[in-house]
């Protein structure tokens, strides 16, 4: 996990197949589930774009997080399509049932 996230956010589309193979074996390598603190660190490797769907892998993996995922506010409008896909799927943590 700790490889995958010290490489930072996923590349773009217009990135090498060696570029975008290799985050995918990292990405890969991360067992689930994740811990709370691991999913949060896995939100911040969101790149630009979907990076031929490795980010959806990514946002599948932040998933299986404990509880809320690591959104805690609605998303700015600066953000990226990731942070909104997480908000739009768990939405604000304090609104749901206990």
């Amino acid at each position: 996990m700790q490889v995958f996230t010290a490489d930072g956010p996923l590349p773009d589309g217009n990135s090498t197949a060696e570029e975008i193979d290799r985050r995918c074996a990292q990405l890969r390598a991360v067992s689930a589930p994740v811990t709370s603190e691991e999913a949060a660190a896995l939100a911040a490797c969101f790149g630009p774009d979907d990076c031929y769907g490795v980010a959806w892998t990514l946002l599948h993996l932040v998933e299986t997080g404990p509880g809320p995922v690591p959104v805690v506010s609605p998303p700015g409008p600066d953000a990226d399509d990731w942070h909104h896909a997480l908000w739009a799927r768990w939405g604000d943590p304090g609104d749901q049932d206990t």
